[in-house]
């Protein structure tokens, strides 16, 4: 059992926790993700660390309420438990030799891209962070990642806050300006990082993908979150989940993500017909 010490909700469906989780806290490293279970109940669900505290012992994770368990998780409060906790499970995001990193995040991948972009920084690389929301109102993190990174660009679809336009525009903008970055770091929806690969490969910039698939065990053994890369099968639990976007097969990954849409839906929007309504936490 895992005690939550601190929630903070950042917008309508996006929730901070940080929970006690010691031995996972001892060994976690940026980039790496656990796999928690609600309750004995629950299936088994990644999620990206967003930090730890090996001497409190505590585990920071970002999420949005998309799905049926991190509804659940969003009901949680301070001094609730969550049952299950497994990890640090992946490898660890690669820093050594980087001097000057852009790190680009699409919506909910923001809260993926943050702990990346922060270790980056504390570890004494130059970070640059492009974030993009469709609008002001799913903004989250900006004042987070202001004080994580050296140059902070929000971008929104609609221009309700920071600068209108994509993020792929202004990773454009930033390389042609003359930004000698050694590696750009993409996390997000599938077809963003597809076409931020595409920006960067023209440069010859190294560009890494960490990419979100479907998991169960997060050990390798059921092959659910297998994706093809440079034409051989890869891991995302285990060989990831950052992956080099040049050698992804895109058009495979969207198809196999979008597989379980509408069981997903219709686990969410399922109604109890003793209860009512959908499963809620007293």
């Amino acid at each position: 059992m895992h005690k939550i010490v601190l929630k903070k909700q950042l917008s309508h469906d996006m929730f901070w926790l940080e929970f006690e989780a010691p031995y996972v806290a001892a060994k976690a490293k940026p980039g790496q993700f656990i796999i928690f279970r609600v309750d004995e109940y629950g299936e088994r669900v990644p999620l990206t660390m967003a930090g730890s505290d090996k001497e409190k012992g505590t585990v920071t994770i970002i999420f949005q309420a998309v799905g049926r368990s991190t509804e659940l998780l969003s009901q949680l409060n301070e001094g609730d438990y969550i049952m299950d906790v497994t990890g640090p499970l992946g490898k660890a995001t690669e820093i050594e030799g980087l001097k000057k990193v852009c790190v680009v995040g699409g919506g909910t991948g923001n809260a993926l891209a943050y702990p990346v972009a922060k270790g980056l920084h504390d570890a004494g690389v130059e970070v640059d962070m492009v974030a993009g929301f469709k609008n002001k109102d799913i903004v989250v993190l900006a004042e987070e990642f202001e004080a994580a990174v050296d140059n902070f660009y929000l971008m929104t679809d609609d221009g309700s806050a920071g600068e209108k336009g994509f993020t792929t525009a202004k990773l454009q903008e930033l390389i042609e300006a003359g930004n000698a970055y050694d590696e750009v770091i993409t996390v997000g929806p599938p077809i963003m990082m597809k076409f931020v690969n595409a920006v960067t490969a023209p440069h010859n910039i190294k560009t890494v993908a960490s990419l979100t698939a479907i998991m169960i065990d997060g050990t390798g053994m059921c092959g659910g979150c297998r994706v093809s890369v440079g034409g051989e099968t890869k891991y995302a639990c285990v060989d990831g989940p950052e992956f080099d976007a040049a050698l992804v097969d895109w058009d495979v990954l969207i198809a196999r993500n979008a597989y379980y849409a509408e069981e997903e839906k219709e686990s969410r929007d399922h109604v109890c017909r003793i209860t009512g309504g959908v499963r809620h936490y007293e």
